[in-house]
This record gives structure tokens, sequence and C-alpha cells, in this order.
């Protein structure tokens, strides 16, 4: 039996939610895909997630959710990341920080499925452990019987994402980078049976700066004077990539790049989504 999984890149603020909840229930059923992931520590106004909008993106379609260095900027997150098996932080935080490591989950044939992040060091802010030997404490703990491993890297600088697939080489069926919302044209399977690709890219919209307002983005980058980054609307898609792997042996057999066009926006925030800073007005 082979398994066909989605790991969606980084879903930023109500455009990218939008677009998967008007476009993921249709690519699942056309592309018979088992299991969904998707980062999404930029729903909640463009960073962070609330559970409330959580359990939105869950109604969607989507399985289960990875996190990043913006895991909680949110602080009302941390009951639901305590008790949902249904999301991740990265297992290289401090052991202190609310979250599980890992997840194994089940799909509708009963198939498990382990499911974790680790976070990269360079470029990064939030404090975190070694990735390298977060992954290998993660893999050493996940059931031997759960045979389908996948990973999010969550890193800024594509050397260390990259390496970080190598070092999972044969040892996970799927790496996926994200944080950095461009898609790479690297996806490939190792030899070893690993499917792995530097990034997913950003569910949200590419009209922007990485998911925010370009005029507000280069102001700030042409004056230097303060700008309240504030999530874009234009050109939204859906970015990531498509995995098929032997349900037996965890191998991966096939990868391929995702990109569905969404419909049309104006609207960058949902009343219960909005930055919680000072905005100016347009």
């Amino acid at each position: 039996m082979t398994l066909r999984i989605l790991a969606l890149g980084d879903i930023v603020g109500r455009p990218g939610r939008q677009v998967v909840c008007d476009r993921l229930p249709a690519l699942v059923r056309e592309k018979k895909i088992n299991l969904v992931i998707a980062n999404a520590e930029n729903i909640a106004g463009g960073s962070g997630i609330t559970p409330n909008l959580f359990h939105k993106i869950r109604s969607y379609g989507i399985d289960v959710v990875t996190l990043g260095d913006h895991a909680f900027r949110r602080q009302e997150i941390g009951p639901t990341l305590q008790s949902s098996e249904r999301i991740v932080r990265c297992a290289n935080m401090p052991s202190s920080a609310p979250g599980r490591a890992f997840t194994v989950v089940h799909t509708s044939d009963g198939i498990p499925v382990a499911v974790f992040a680790v976070m990269g060091r360079i470029y990064m802010n939030l404090p975190s452990d070694d990735p390298f030997a977060a992954a290998d404490r993660v893999l050493a703990a996940i059931p031997k019987d759960v045979k389908v491993r996948v990973c999010d890297a969550h890193a800024e600088a594509t050397s260390e994402k990259i390496a970080l697939g190598w070092h999972m080489d044969g040892r996970a069926s799927f790496v996926f980078g994200t944080h950095t919302h461009v898609p790479t044209a690297d996806a490939r399977v190792t030899n070893l049976g690993t499917a792995v690709i530097s990034d997913l890219g950003m569910t949200g919209p590419y009209d922007s700066v990485l998911g925010r307002r370009r005029d507000r983005v280069l102001s700030y980058m042409t004056t230097a004077q303060p700008a309240a980054f504030d999530v874009a609307t234009g050109d939204v898609r859906m970015c990531g990539a498509l995995t098929e792997i032997d349900a037996q042996t965890g191998k991966a057999i096939s990868i391929e790049r995702i990109e569905v066009l969404g419909e049309k926006t104006t609207v960058a925030y949902d009343e219960d989504d909005r930055p919680e800073k000072n905005r100016p007005k347009d």
C-alpha cells in the first residue's frame, strides 16, 4: 500500500487560510491524498496561531499542524499545544516549552504516520538546541512499527535545510523545508528513499514581500522608518509538495511540487486575527 502525503508551506493570514478552505478539499479528492500536513505559525494576523484558527484550518482538511519560531506569538495557543495530538512545536525548543516534540496520527486506512519539526539555528532569533541532535532523538523515540516519518525543517538558511535532509536520509520518509516562504525547485527522492525539498513556498499572497504588503516593506527598506508589515492580499496561492510513500517500508517513491491559484481577495484580516499593535491608517 502507498500513502499520498501533502505538505503545505507557511499559511499566511486570512488570504492563506481562505485559499486552503477554497481549494484543499478538491485537491485531496483529485490527488487521492491520505494525509495533509501544514505549517501554520503565520495564520493569525500573519504571525502566530490561536486555538480558534487552529480548529478552523483543521475543519478545512488539514490533519496535522507544524509550527516554527512564531509558535508562541499568541500565548493562548499553549493549552492547545498541550492537549491536541494534531499540532507540534519544534522538537529542539526548550523542554519546558508547551507542546509535543512529535506526534503519531493514523490515516483513514489505519496507517500510522509520525510528524515532527525542528528549527534551524542559522539567522534564527529564537533560542533552540541542535536541530540535528533533536532529529536523532525524535527518530529514536518514534515507535519502530511507525515506518512513515515526516519532518518539517523550519529554517532560514537553505544550506541548513539541505543538510538536515541529508542527515535524515534513509531514516525519514519526507523532509520538507519551511520558513523562507519562497518555493524551491530541488524536490527529489534520494537513493535511500527520502523525499526532500528545501522550501515548500508560502500558502498566501504572492503579490507581496513574503506575504506582507510590498509598499510597507519597501517603505521600511528605503527609508529606515518604522512601518507595519500588514498582510497582503494579491495573487493568493496554495503551495506545497505531494509525496507518495510505501507504507510498509516508509520509503518515498515520488515527490511533486503543488501550486494552486486562489480566488481574488481584498480582505487581509478577520476581526479575530488583527495584529494587536498600533496600525497606521491608509
